[in-house]
């Protein structure tokens, strides 16, 4: 029997999760990660140490399932996506700290080209942010002595987590991404599927210093790191992934991913659609010659507030509680919070908003308040749900989900209900290492096709609507009046 082995690096671990050909998790070995914080919002990780966590992480799965490379079919990467590494091109050694995702310590790069937002929309489908890679590149070029004169003399290569651990896995011989994380760089063009010139000049980035893209499903080389004949065969970045894990391989079908934050994405198709109301079009996967688009949209605080809940007010022990405590009510009997303690994602993107609470009195206990931070959760999902249906003119039936929250099932009918629409949860919620093992799969003949996946695709629970019409559209009133409220108050 084969398996296929994912590497999903994360921001603050990294984990080798061993997949059979039903989709089932043989074993699990996960090392945890450290960030760097060296200044208030700069958020940085040693490179190095990112590789040695994969390469301790692929030792300890091997040891405790009792396999070797000989038993592995192919290899998938999902990564944290715009985290950004340049190395020397002589040595293999990083030149600087991978800056992550998370960091604003380019915000002044992105914040003088404001002006070019549009240009920039029109190619990448994105926003000018700190967020994505390109700024952060710029960022390490000004900073290390030499390193734009060595960049321009093809002396240093770029590349997010996914091309840094293809490079280390074949032993310095393949400099390559895939589509999807390249669409996350604001150097790629989604429209002619290239790195583009323009966007390069704007940052000013030597385009020599860029990884080769490669379709998402698709042989990457050997992994000559290791004994054996074993391929790279499957490349994605985290949310990407998990689109394809869900078996989201139509258009208008969708997933939430319920994390610190959260990630919901739309397939779209082959066609781009550029939003008007703050979601980000991206690169969902290609496969072969076809290329399929997603819409995204990011909630900044979903499973944060229940963080919060458990440790910065301390209403209840544990995570778990949030559900016993929430369910001894019947609703937040119109009390609202509004989790923008780091601004609001999409569709408002305003960062200088605060979290807000409406609607107290002195009937207000504990349980409404913990009932009202869950309900939060549900609205902000719904705020861009509904800006999914109305970008594209799809009526979403049914979401997939993933991530810790889905594990609330008061959370989980309370979306379904205010979304009118089925909420599916499937049966392996590693859904975004699943996704590169089936992409992986798709590219070694491990999976004959995708309808081979759908059938061993399962899944553990389903919510259906349960609320109506009217009474959903109250609820739903009294957020937006709660959002703009808070919008108004700075």
């Amino acid at each position: 029997m084969k398996y296929i082995l994912s590497i999903d690096q994360g921001t603050t671990s990294t984990r080798a999760i061993l997949f059979n050909h039903e989709g089932k998790v043989i074993g699990i070995a996960q090392k945890e990660l450290e960030c760097l914080f060296p200044r208030s919002g700069w958020v940085e990780q040693d490179a190095l140490s990112i590789w040695i966590s994969v390469v301790d992480a692929i030792s300890e799965l091997t040891i405790k399932c009792n396999v070797t490379f000989d038993d592995i079919d192919s290899i998938g990467i999902t990564n944290q996506r715009e985290t950004s590494i340049i190395w020397d091109k002589a040595t293999g050694m990083p030149i600087y700290n991978a800056i992550v995702w998370q960091s604003r310590q380019s915000a002044d790069i992105c914040d003088a080209l404001v002006d070019k937002k549009d240009f920039i929309h029109q190619k990448t489908g994105l926003l000018i942010n700190p967020y994505f890679s390109a700024s952060k590149i710029r960022w390490i070029l000004d900073k290390v002595p030499g390193a734009q004169q060595r960049a321009e003399n093809g002396e240093l290569m770029f590349g997010t987590v996914d091309s840094w651990l293809i490079y280390k896995l074949t032993n310095r011989k393949v400099h390559a991404t895939d589509v999807s994380n390249a669409s996350r760089t604001l150097l790629f063009n989604i429209n002619t599927m290239k790195w583009d010139e323009e966007l390069c000049k704007l940052f000013n980035i030597p385009m020599n210093m860029l990884p080769k893209v490669n379709p998402s499903s698709f042989d990457y080389g050997k992994a000559s790191y290791y004994q054996g004949d074993v391929h790279i065969m499957g490349v994605a970045g985290d949310q990407q992934a998990a689109l394809f894990g869900q078996t989201c391989f139509e258009q208008g079908e969708c997933k939430n991913t319920y994390g610190t934050g959260c990630f919901m994405l739309m397939n779209i198709g082959k066609n781009i659609t550029l939003s008007k109301n703050g979601l980000l079009t991206t690169v969902a996967w290609q496969i072969g010659d076809q290329v399929t688009y997603a819409l995204e949209g990011s909630v900044f605080i979903g499973g944060a507030v229940v963080q919060w809940l458990r440790d910065g007010l301390q209403m209840i022990e544990t995570s778990k509680d949030s559900e016993k405590v929430a369910r001894s009510c019947e609703s937040s009997h119109g009390v609202y919070v509004v989790p923008a303690f780091t601004g609001l994602g999409t569709p408002y993107w305003d960062d200088d908003a605060r979290g807000a609470v409406f609607g107290l009195t002195r009937n207000t206990t504990k349980a409404r308040f913990v009932r009202a931070c869950l309900d939060s959760i549900a609205y902000q999902c719904k705020d861009v749900f509904t800006v999914m249906e109305q970008e594209t003119g799809l009526d979403i039936k049914c979401l997939r989900v993933d991530g810790g929250a889905t594990a609330n099932s008061l959370l989980m009918q309370f979306q379904s209900d205010i979304l009118f629409s089925k909420i599916m949860l499937p049966q392996c919620l590693e859904t975004t290492a699943l996704g590169v093992a089936y992409l992986a799969g798709l590219a070694s003949g491990f999976y004959k096709n995708i309808n081979e996946i759908k059938a061993v695709h399962s899944y553990q629970a389903e919510y259906n609507p349960s609320m109506s019409e009217e009474e959903v559209n109250k609820y739903y009133e009294g957020w937006k009046k709660a959002v703009n409220a808070t919008l108004q108050f700075k």
